[in-house]
């Protein structure tokens, strides 16, 4: 299996940069030390550009921002920050007559419920609405509508 006498036989297969085609004389995308020059890094930084102000060093202020997510009212007393007194509290629970205890009220009237019997939703905390308070400075944090 010789070749024939006129035609040479390749050394090697072409590189990867010759079969796509790619110049490999591109700039390197970052500085080159040129020879007798270290590469450390000094010098190697371009000269900013005319017109273009040197960059001022001005000290960075961080703030920290605590976003609280919105809390749901029920009526079980509530772990949470105080917007007021900025403490972690947990809520203090007061109930008031709302409009299911009085609709209950205006059920058991209809119902023949007269003698009394009627008063008796004003007695029963799970009818009625709750508001959440905070027990350090006592202001109106939320509310929980039964209706």
């Amino acid at each position: 299996m010789s070749a024939p006498s006129g035609v040479p036989i390749p050394s090697a297969p072409p590189s990867y940069e010759e079969t796509t085609g790619i110049n490999v004389s591109y700039p390197h995308p970052y500085p080159v030390p040129e020879p007798g020059q270290k590469p450390d890094g000094k010098g190697m930084n371009p000269p900013p550009y005319m017109g273009q102000p040197a960059p001022a060093n001005n000290p960075v202020t961080v703030q920290t921002v605590y976003v609280q997510q919105p809390v749901v009212f029920h009526d079980r007393p509530v772990q949470m920050c105080c917007p007021s007194c900025n403490q972690m509290i947990v809520t203090r629970l007061s109930y008031d007559s709302g409009a299911l205890t009085w609709l209950s009220c205006g059920g058991l009237c209809l119902l023949g419920c007269i003698a009394g019997c009627c008063l008796i939703p004003f007695c029963i905390d799970a009818l009625k609405d709750v508001d959440h308070t905070c027990p350090n400075c006592g202001v109106l944090i939320g509310s929980y509508k039964r209706l």
